[in-house]
C-alpha cells in the first residue's frame, strides 16, 4: 500500500511539474508540448526581419511596452479597426508610430504552418520582444507563456495609460506604478531607449525648451526638427545617438552628458530619485542587462488572460469570427 501510494505521489508530482501553465499561470513551458518548435520559428522568422531593417527589433519592443500597458499584455493593440470595432491602432502614442504588425503576422503565420490554433498573438509579441534585445546584443530571459488574446481593445485607455514622452518623474512613476512596476521597473525598462528613434514632434519641446541638456547635442538634434510645429514632426533622431542599433547602456551614459532625447528620458537623471541607479546602470552593463531582462518579464505578466479566458486568434489583426 505504501509502495503504491508512493507511486502515486510521484506521478502527480510529475505530472504537475510538466503541466504547462497551471492553475492560469504562465510558464516558459507553456508549449514545450504542443508547439514544440516556436521557439526556432519565432527566432528565424525575427532574424529575417532584422536583416531587412535592423530598426525593426526597437519597434518590437516598444509593440510589447504599448500591448502591455493597455488592458494587460492581451494582443488587443493588433486589432484592426472593422466596421463599428474600434481598436487601439488609431489611439494617439500609437498611430502613425507603433511599427511592426507585419513581422507579427509573418511569425503568426509561420508559426500556424507547424502549430495550427495553438500559439497566441500576445505570446508571439512578448517573445519578439525578447528576441529583439538578444539579436541586437541584449540580454536574453525564459519569457513566461500561456497568454490568450483579447477579444476587446480600447483606445481611450491606450489615450490615458501610455505616458508620453513629455511626462516628468512622477507622471513616469505613477504610470508604471498603476501597472504593478517599480521606479527601478521604469528606468530600467526605459534602457529599451539605447536602440530605436524617435520623431521630432516628440522631441521638439526637449530641444527648444529644455534647460537641462547638453548645448551642442540640442544644436544637433534641432539642424533636423524645425521648431515650428508642424514642420517635419515625422523626421528621425536615434534615442541613442552613441550605438542606435546595439542594445547596450549607452543611453544611461547619454543622460549623464544632458544628452537624453525625449524629456522623459532627460528626468531619469535630473537631480530626483532616479539618478544613483542611472549612475550605477551607466558604469556596469551586466546590472543594466540583468534588471532589464527582470522588468520585461514582469511587465509581461501585466493582466495576462489565461484558461478559458479570452481566445487564440486565428489572424491577430482580428477576432475570432463565432
Amino acid at each position: 500500500m505504501a509502495a503504491s501510494f508512493r507511486t502515486w505521489h510521484c506521478l502527480m508530482l510529475a505530472l504537475l511539474l510538466l503541466a504547462p501553465a497551471a492553475h492560469g499561470q504562465l510558464s516558459p513551458s507553456f508549449y514545450s508540448r504542443s508547439c514544440p518548435t516556436l521557439g526556432l520559428i519565432v527566432r528565424a522568422t525575427m532574424i529575417r526581419a532584422l536583416l531587412a531593417e535592423r530598426r525593426m527589433g526597437a519597434s518590437l519592443i516598444r509593440l510589447f511596452f504599448h500591448d502591455c500597458f493597455v488592458q494587460g499584455c492581451d494582443a488587443s493593440i493588433l486589432l484592426d479597426d472593422v466596421g463599428s470595432f474600434v481598436g487601439e491602432k488609431g489611439a494617439g502614442p500609437n498611430v502613425n508610430s507603433v511599427r511592426g504588425y507585419e513581422v507579427i503576422d509573418q511569425i503568426k503565420a509561420n508559426v500556424e504552418l507547424v502549430c495550427p490554433g495553438v500559439v497566441s498573438c500576445a505570446d508571439i509579441v512578448a517573445l519578439a520582444a525578447r528576441d529583439s534585445t538578444v539579436l541586437l546584443g541584449g540580454p536574453t530571459w525564459a519569457v513566461p507563456l500561456g497568454r490568450r488574446d483579447s477579444t476587446t481593445a480600447s483606445q481611450s485607455l491606450a489615450n490615458s495609460d501610455l505616458p508620453s514622452p513629455a511626462s516628468d518623474l512622477a507622471t513616469l512613476i505613477s504610470a508604471f506604478g498603476n501597472k504593478g512596476l517599480g521606479p527601478q521597473d521604469l528606468t530600467a525598462l526605459s534602457g529599451a531607449h539605447t536602440i530605436g528613434f524617435s520623431q521630432c514632434q516628440n522631441f521638439r519641446g526637449r530641444i527648444y525648451n529644455d534647460t537641462n541638456i547638453d548645448a551642442a547635442f540640442a544644436a544637433l538634434r534641432r539642424r533636423t526638427c524645425p521648431a515650428a510645429q508642424g514642420s517635419g514632426d515625422g523626421n528621425l533622431a536615434p534615442l541613442d545617438a552613441q550605438t542606435q542599433l546595439l542594445f547596450d547602456n549607452a543611453y544611461y551614459r547619454n543622460l549623464l552628458g544632458q544628452r537624453g532625447l525625449l524629456h522623459s528620458d532627460q528626468v531619469l537623471f535630473n537631480g530626483g530619485s532616479q539618478d544613483a541607479l542611472v549612475r550605477q546602470y551607466s558604469a556596469n552593463p551586466a546590472l543594466f542587462a540583468a534588471d532589464f531582462a527582470a522588468a520585461m518579464v514582469k511587465m509581461g505578466n501585466i493582466s495576462p488572460l489565461t484558461g478559458s479566458a479570452g481566445q487564440i486568434r486565428a489572424n491577430c489583426r482580428v477576432v475570432n469570427s463565432s
